[in-house]
């Protein structure tokens, strides 16, 4: 086994924690849903984020012809996937009671931590660049970089639900366009 094929495997493990986390929560909101106040941004964003996370686990496969790797550059690379299973961990609640849960309330107390660990993420995949390669990423993968890290930081400042809303919309909608661009093929 290679160096990447050892060090993916945590990497993949963290990814498919996740993905679990997500895919409970929202199995539980619809098996307790008439316990539910729905409330669609944290849904699109749950629904985002697992796109994010097939894209992390696609685009990781470019590491494999990586060969000098430092404990460093591996840290870098964890702490990408450990900010998104964060992230995970907090865009559906935990627990469906049969007091029931507010969405609503849920994405307001919750969505600072959400942007703030998607900022982070957003980071941490710059600097993986600049660790692993010696450089910043290409242009048009860096202005995505810092269109998503204003808009994370717009939602941390700006508290109104339909701010937030309209940027469930955005969000989505430049995941995609960053994925078709950047990442339709397996490099």
């Amino acid at each position: 086994m290679d160096a990447f094929g050892y060090l993916s495997v945590l990497l993949s493990i963290i990814v498919g924690i996740g993905l679990t986390q997500i895919l409970t929560a929202s199995g539980r909101l619809i098996r307790h849903r008439q316990f539910v106040r729905f409330y669609w941004p944290p849904l699109l964003w749950a629904g985002v984020l697992v796109v994010i996370y097939v894209q992390t686990w696609w685009s990781m496969f470019g590491l494999r012809s990586q060969t000098n790797w430092t404990f460093l550059a591996f840290l870098v690379v964890l702490a990408q996937t450990v900010t998104l299973y964060m992230i995970a961990a907090l865009v559906l609640p935990e627990e469906v009671g049969e007091r029931g849960v507010d969405l609503r309330a849920h994405y307001e107390r919750q969505s600072g931590w959400i942007f703030g660990f998607l900022l982070a993420t957003l980071i941490v995949s710059i600097l993986k660049d600049v660790v692993l390669g010696g450089r910043l990423p290409r242009p048009e993968n860096l202005a995505f970089h810092i269109f998503m890290i204003v808009m994370c930081i717009a939602a941390i400042v700006v508290r109104r639900p339909r701010f937030h809303e309209w940027l469930a919309v955005l969000g989505a909608a430049c995941i995609a366009v960053y994925i078709t661009l950047l990442f339709a093929r397996l490099q």
